[in-house]
């Protein structure tokens, strides 16, 4: 390609009128901002634009020749979808250049209002694969912030098969889980980190241990500390993969910041285009730059997964502590029980199916045999179980329909292009008559539609947070989906009573706080060695925290880990309360066939009015998950 000015969009942020105007003064092509609302930035109220500053910030980037692009990434709770309506009508009016969008409901109203505004893909919808963004880019979708777990060999392979703009972080803040599916602020503290309050857990101080014995193999540090992203080295590389716009994180950054950063990544780019073959790096602004670092840097995964040199282990430069481990609340805290006894039910249309994700033939027959009226089977399973084979799937098949139940196929809540290839190869598994697919993506979505006319079921990963995010989906051709963990009692209801489209609630098991793609094994067990020791793999581990909570850590068959929360959710008392949704899902996949079989006849017994055993016994960690809050907080 050539090289021209135009080939890079320098993108720098601004919380502040000061900060926008330093980072025009310092060279960006672009700026990224938010309103006093709907945007992942949202702690202080001294930051961010009110509608008089977000229309004097158009103009003021626009008489310069510089672009402003609107950030409205965060998901959108049922009670804001009327002020959402009438910010969208604004921003229509005083014309950004673009706005950021995670929540499906926004990009829903964007088409029912006629906004006449291009869409960006914000990292927050956790865009990994092709087929996802061949999806978006039907939406109206012109831009995509992809995942940070991808390497830029696979964001160059999303950017020659797609052709779409890719805009990547490539200075600043790195979170250690997949961006969208960290749910633990939210569900921990009531304010979600995928609606612009996370309270940083991955902050916190941790101690990995043998889960069965609680023996400390790895003492206290900060485990999850990434430290801040820093390609200034590597614009090269950058350019080549086809990046666009090179994304600068930090709108909670001083002008002075900001400022320093845009000029010194200026010059540099600037450098490049005018010589790339006598480019070399300026090492008196990198020594500037690293001089006045926040954290230490990393490339993340821009060339393979971080290893520890990449971790704030000690936290001597976290420059902010946000919270502190807590104790999460048990399923019959009086805080909890309180809520209950003040809200009513969810109105009921009929008795919602039992469903249950099970992780073996063995927990499928114990799930069936004591109530289940649907098993879900398939996707991620946790070593040391392995992955479903397809005489195994086909034997479910047939003992679930034998018994006169459903069977759907989950696929995983994550897919790059490589997994995305394993199920378009696994048409046999395709063509066995499941009763559904449940698609953890929007590339899964979009690919299982081709492969098979089997009814879609959107999962928890989708976020559904409001009714119309719902029809959106339903509009793609799912007949249920799953409401987000992070909802309150009263905003669950608000989705159920109001979604065009079923909803399932899950009411049971052990859930994720975080799903992550770095190798915590590599990272902190000792010993490990993926040549020497596998075997380590098939142990189980934890990570305690302050407060004393325990994290269960699994890690799948893509190798991806998965970080629990330290109770397992329990709804049974209050399962009257939920019977008006589509049906009340138990988390499995960690349960032997057993316990498998004493919490489904549990269940069973709850929904059909029935004596009913509370489980504490069974399992004393039991917690009450985000149903200690009224709400999720809003941000407005």
């Amino acid at each position: 390609m050539t090289l021209s000015r135009q080939s890079v969009e320098l993108l720098a942020p601004a919380g502040q009128w000061e900060s926008l105007v330093a980072a025009i003064e310092a060279g960006a092509d672009a700026v990224y901002l938010g309103g006093k609302a709907f945007n992942m930035r949202v702690h202080r109220s001294d930051f961010n634009f009110s509608d008089e500053q977000l229309k004097a910030a158009v103009e003021f980037a626009h008489a310069r020749n510089v672009k402003l692009y609107v950030t409205l990434n965060n998901l959108i709770s049922a009670e804001e979808l009327a002020p959402l309506e009438k910010y969208l009508r604004f921003l229509d009016d005083i014309q950004p250049d673009s706005i950021l969008v995670q929540d499906l409901a926004v990009i829903n109203l964007v088409r029912k209002l006629g906004v006449k505004i291009p869409m960006h893909a914000s990292v927050m919808m956790n865009t990994h694969n092709t087929q996802a963004v061949e999806l978006l880019k039907t939406f109206g979708i012109t831009r995509v912030v992809v995942g940070r777990e991808l390497t830029l060999a696979e964001v160059a392979l999303i950017r020659d098969r797609t052709g779409i703009e890719v805009e990547y972080f490539m200075h600043g803040d790195m979170c250690f889980a997949e961006s969208g599916q960290c749910i633990h602020s939210g569900v921990v503290f009531g304010q979600s980190g995928n609606r612009g309050r996370c309270m940083k857990p991955c902050r916190w101080n941790y101690k990995l241990i043998d889960e069965e014995t609680g023996a400390t193999l790895n003492d206290w540090s900060y485990k999850l500390a990434l430290n801040d992203m820093c390609m200034f080295r590597h614009i090269p590389d950058l350019i080549q993969a086809g990046v666009v716009s090179f994304k600068i994180e930090g709108r909670m950054r001083p002008p002075e910041f900001v400022r320093r950063l845009v000029s010194t990544y200026r010059a540099e780019i600037d450098a490049y285009l005018a010589d790339p073959t006598g480019y070399a790096v300026d090492e008196a602004r990198w020594e500037n730059l690293y001089a006045n670092r926040v954290r230490d840097f990393t490339t993340t995964f821009a060339f393979g997964a971080p290893t520890v040199k990449d971790i704030g282990l000690t936290g001597e430069r976290e420059p902010k502590i946000f919270s502190r481990a807590v104790v999460e609340p048990a399923f019959d805290d009086d805080a909890v029980k309180e809520i209950f006894a003040s809200e009513r039910a969810i109105k009921s249309a009929g008795k919602p199916k039992l469903t249950v994700r099970v992780a073996s033939l063995e927990s499928a027959r114990a799930a069936l045999d004591a109530g289940a009226d649907l098993i879900y089977v398939g996707g991620e399973v946790f070593k040391p179980l392995k992955p479903w084979t397809f005489a195994e799937l086909k034997k479910a098949v047939d003992m679930t329909h034998a018994a006169g139940k459903q069977i759907v196929l989950a696929t995983p809540r994550t897919s790059k292009d490589k997994e995305q290839c394993e199920m378009r190869n696994a048409q046999c598994v395709m063509n066995l008559p499941f009763d559904g697919i449940l698609v953890g993506n929007l590339g899964a979505l979009n690919l299982v539609k081709r492969l098979t006319n089997a009814p879609l079921y959107a999962d928890v990963s989708f976020s559904v947070f409001n009714p119309l995010a719902a029809e959106f989906l339903q509009s793609l051709g799912a007949v249920q989906a799953t409401a987000s963990l992070e909802l309150g009692f009263a905003q669950v209801r608000s989705v159920v009573e109001n979604s065009p489209l079923p909803i399932e609630i899950i009411v049971h098991g052990a859930t994720e706080s975080m799903i992550c793609d770095h190798d915590i094994a590599k990272l902190y067990v000792p010993g490990y060695d993926e040549f020497a020791t596998p075997d380590k793999l098939n142990r189980h581990y934890a990570l305690e925290d302050e407060a004393g909570e325990v994290h269960k850590l699994r890690v799948d068959q893509f190798k991806r880990w998965h970080i629990f929360f330290g109770k397992e959710l329990c709804l049974l008392p209050y399962v009257e309360k939920f019977l008006g949704a589509a049906a009340l899902r138990i988390e499995a996949q960690n349960y032997s066939p057993s316990v498998t079989a004493q919490v489904v006849k549990a269940y069973r017994d709850a929904i059909d009015g029935k004596d009913f055993d509370a489980c504490k016994k069974n399992a004393p960690n039991l917690g009450a998950g985000v149903y200690r809050f009224k709400q999720s907080k809003n941000s407005i």
